[in-house]
This record gives structure tokens, C-alpha cells and sequence, in this order.
């Protein structure tokens, strides 16, 4: 694989459709997404782990859904890394890369050797998109379950979408020759084509804390197929879901040859914020002229910092809030 190939491939997601199977899925591979998201912080290994696995799931979940502006995930727990939370930005034009951002917040002094994951204890995992300006928003929530966040994703679509899906993914930092050590993620997601009406056995789930699964979803020849898939998709290994010698097409027809994988356009993703002036002045809007002056600091500023990509923004406190000064005309 030569380095233009593997650079056409970092931070790129493939579709692709398993005709044989019925089954739909994702490539991806990021690697400058992540920089772009990490850079902006000082997280501990842990916490860089978790926000580069739901980066990635990011990119997986938000290619799949017909998007007009914004595909969120979030994580609240009541453990050590107490939230994490993403976006994802449709693109705005054809040929433009998706836009992906994330942040975590967490307590240091709460944070443990124990694996990633287990820095979250308690809490759900949460979807949120919101497809612009006139139309309902729409949240789904499931509870944090099997172990990672992909496990949880899993257990988000089988419940509240009643869609089998599977995540295969690998994410870690990379030493390569000449280039500075640095995280990178691939992963491939799976996910059994929608149905009018999917099977569901039973009132409760045969999964962890009564989750639906997929067994619970599909029968008979489908169940078969799908089983099948996933079979194959466990072979796959870490070098090839992350590595830079093998393609995605190549990593397809390898896993899933006698499925019959057909691909489609791949789509680009990019690290971006949507963060700005003009959005800070609006969130502060609806606060008076009182309200604004106790957030004044003491040089007489009133100050924002976003928390994805790091941006400070220093303002006049007589030029924000409902009672700002109106500009000379």
C-alpha cells in the first residue's frame, strides 16, 4: 500500500452492503480526526482511550443516518470520566468531509488503573440528532452495558431501534518511522438492513439488565445470516482494522468474499468545531445587563472558552446579553 493510498484511506468511511446477507456496514479509519480532537487537551491514557473509541463510533453511527446538520452522542455516568460527548456535522456541501468533535470531562484524582471503561461506572449511553431549524429533535437512551462503549451502542440500537448491529473496533497509539507517536482508530460496524416489522421474542431482552439483542430480533434464515457475518467479522485483526498496508475494499473482499460486499462513495471526515463569536454572544442572549455583570471578570471582560476545540473568546460585557449596547450607526 503506498502512502498516497494510505492517506486516502485515514479519516475516510466506507459503506458497504453485504447482498448476500441483507446486511448493511461501515469501514472507517481515523487518524488526523483524532489528533485534531486530542490535541486540544491533556487527557490521561484512559480518558484519550474513551474519547477516541466514541470518536470512532461517531463517525460509524452518523454516516449511516440521512443527516441534515447534527448527529450527537453523549455519555453520563457517575463514575470517574463523569461525561464524554461528540458531534457530528453533516456536510454541508457534496465533496466535503463530515466534521467530528469531542470532549471529556472527568475527575483526576477519581481515576483508577483500571481498564477505560471501567472509569465510567454507572450511567447510559444517549444519541441525540437534531436534524435543524423546524424539525423535532430526536434522543434515545440505553444504559451503559457490556463491558465498552461499543457494546453499549449495540444495546442502544437493539432497544430503542430494534436494528442487530455490531461494532469491531480497535483504537490505540501508533509508533510508526518518521512519524511522532500518535492514536489511531478503525473499526468496521455491521448492522442487519431495517425491516417492517422485526421479530422480538418475549416482553424483555435476552441481554445484560433485560437489553434487547439480536437474537431477540431476528429469526430463521435472517438470525443465520447474521450469525454468519459475525462469525467472519471476528477474524479480522487489529492491523487490519488500523494498520496502513491493507485498504478497506481489500479488508471487505478478505473478510467477506462469499457474502458478496458491494461499496459505495466513501465519505470524509474531518475534525471541526462550530463554535463562534456569534454563538457565544447568542447563548448569553437572554441575560441581563445585572446577569452579565457577574460573570465580568476582574479586568472587566467577560470571558468563554469552548470546550472541544479550546477557542477563548473575550468579550465587551456592554456588547452582550438583552440590554447590550446597540452598535453606532
Amino acid at each position: 500500500m503506498t502512502l498516497g493510498n494510505r492517506i486516502a484511506w485515514d479519516d475516510t468511511v466506507l459503506p458497504f452492503q453485504l447482498d448476500k446477507s441483507d446486511i448493511r456496514g461501515r469501514v472507517a479509519r481515523l487518524d488526523n480526526v483524532l489528533h485534531g480532537i486530542l490535541k486540544q487537551h491533556e487527557y490521561p491514557d484512559v480518558v484519550e482511550a474513551l474519547v477516541a473509541e466514541i470518536a470512532l463510533l461517531t463517525a460509524l453511527i452518523g454516516q449511516t443516518i440521512s443527516l441534515r446538520w447534527k448527529l450527537s452522542l453523549q455519555v453520563q455516568t457517575n463514575g470517574p470520566v463523569r461525561m464524554i460527548a461528540t458531534d457530528y456535522y453533516a456536510p454541508q456541501k457534496e465533496g466535503e468531509p463530515a466534521r467530528i468533535r469531542a470532549y471529556a470531562s472527568f475527575d483526576a484524582d477519581r481515576l483508577t488503573d483500571a481498564t477505560p471503561f471501567e472509569q465510567l461506572g454507572a450511567g447510559y449511553f444517549a444519541v441525540l440528532i437534531d436534524q435543524g431549524k423546524g424539525m423535532q429533535p430526536y434522543q434515545g437512551i440505553a444504559p451503559l452495558t457490556g463491558g465498552s462503549l461499543s457494546a453499549s451502542a449495540e444495546g442502544y440500537f437493539a432497544q430503542s431501534e430494534q436494528l442487530p448491529t455490531r461494532f469491531s473496533l480497535r483504537f490505540g497509539k501508533s509508533i510508526e518511522p518518521g512519524v511522532g507517536e500518535h492514536w489511531r482508530a478503525g473499526g468496521v460496524m455491521l448492522q442487519h438492513m431495517p425491516k417492517a416489522a422485526m421479530h422480538v421474542t418475549g416482553e424483555g431482552g435476552s441481554g445484560e439488565k433485560g437489553q434487547l439483542t439480536a437474537s431477540d430480533l431476528l429469526e430463521d434464515d435472517e438470525e443465520e445470516n447474521w450469525n454468519r457475518a459475525n462469525i467472519l467479522l471476528d477474524t479480522v485483526e487489529e492491523l487490519e482494522l488500523i494498520g496502513p498496508s491493507v485498504p478497506p475494499t481489500t479488508l471487505l473482499l478478505r473478510l467477506f468474499h462469499e457474502e458478496e460486499p458491494r461499496v459505495y462513495d466513501a465519505q470524509s471526515v474531518a475534525f471541526g468545531c462550530s463554535c463562534s463569536e456569534d454563538r457565544v454572544r447568542q447563548s448569553l442572549s437572554i441575560y441581563s445587563a445585572k446577569d452579565i455583570e457577574k460573570m465580568t471578570t476582574e479586568e472587566g471582560r467577560v470571558t468563554a472558552d469552548c470546550q472541544f476545540c479550546g477557542a477563548h473568546y473575550d468579550l465587551d460585557p456592554a456588547t452582550v446579553g438583552f440590554q447590550a449596547e446597540k452598535p453606532a450607526e
